[in-house]
């Protein structure tokens, strides 16, 4: 299996492609990452050194590999967080060479627009450029709850909610969607859901809810349920793996006292999940 990561890359630490290459390298895909940002370390800080890269350079590193005449064996493209509406737009160009090449390829897109308690933390635009642009084009979105809220435009409160919101973004386009960090009235104060939905159904995984503060763990999860589901075609399956993978990666993050996950020393995790959370499948 090879993929085309295109995402933003940390020289310390683990978010967007220094996050998502090597679970999927360590589950024996070939990545080829291309970085639309190079910086010392996550913006989380609150202080890095850098540089944003032209969006131009991504048509031109496709280009290179095209003339490799390696794109028909690509099997799909993953991007993350996006800088820029003009970087967007030069990742679907990349999708739509990609798909050209192997009209089978899938385009995951983990849709980066914020979070519960830090609102919208892109740039103007990139919002609305995921929600329009991005998201119709994508074969898989992994949006988290905050992120299903905005692209939907509704106010997920209840089980129901997020399932008639998740069968909205079906119309968008996408035909696979997995939703991180679902917390609603249905609940348990100690656990934490991930929905997946897809013609197969829509099922329910419940993790125990860990206290944390680190970046990268949504760059993770959608790379291993890309390569999950591209290989297995189940998308129970891809849920069960790739949010009990992470599960561990984090556990093992927070026993640990570290401010970055653990990609490196749990890599473990990745081929043989600690412990494998039970699937629900939602009527």
């Amino acid at each position: 299996m090879n993929v085309l990561s295109i995402q933003s890359h940390v020289a310390y630490g683990h978010v967007g492609n220094a996050s998502a290459t090597f679970p999927m390298q360590r589950l024996g895909v070939e990545v080829w990452p291309i970085h639309t940002v190079q910086f010392s370390n996550h913006t989380g800080y609150g202080a890095w050194r850098g540089q944003v890269f032209e969006a131009g350079l991504i048509a031109d590193l496709v280009e290179g590999i095209a003339e490799r005449g390696v794109l028909p064996a690509c099997d799909a493209v993953l991007s993350g967080y996006m800088g820029s509406h003009e970087t967007g737009e030069g990742i679907l160009g990349a999708v739509a060479r990609v798909k050209a090449a192997n009209p089978a390829a899938l385009y995951a897109c983990d849709p980066v627009i914020g979070d519960v308690g830090r609102g919208i933390f892109v740039r103007p635009g990139i919002p609305e450029f995921m929600r329009n642009r991005a998201v119709p084009a994508a074969d898989i979105v992994t949006p988290n709850l905050f992120e299903l809220e905005y692209l939907t435009d509704r106010s997920l409160h209840s089980l129901t909610a997020v399932r008639e919101s998740i069968a909205a973004l079906h119309a968008m386009g996408p035909s696979a969607i997995l939703v991180t960090s679902v917390l609603t009235g249905e609940t348990p104060d100690d656990a934490l859901d991930l929905l997946a939905s897809s013609g197969q159904g829509c099922f329910r995984l419940r993790t125990p809810r860990l206290a944390a503060n680190v970046n990268g763990l949504g760059d993770a999860i959608a790379a291993l349920f890309l390569v999950h589901l591209a290989r297995e075609n189940d998308i129970a399956l891809a849920l069960q793996r790739a949010g009990s993978s992470v599960h561990g990666l984090l556990k093992r993050t927070v026993e640990a006292g570290s401010r970055e996950i653990l990609i490196i020393a749990a890599q473990d995790e990745f081929t043989s999940p600690s412990q494998l959370f039970p699937i629900e499948q939602l009527a």
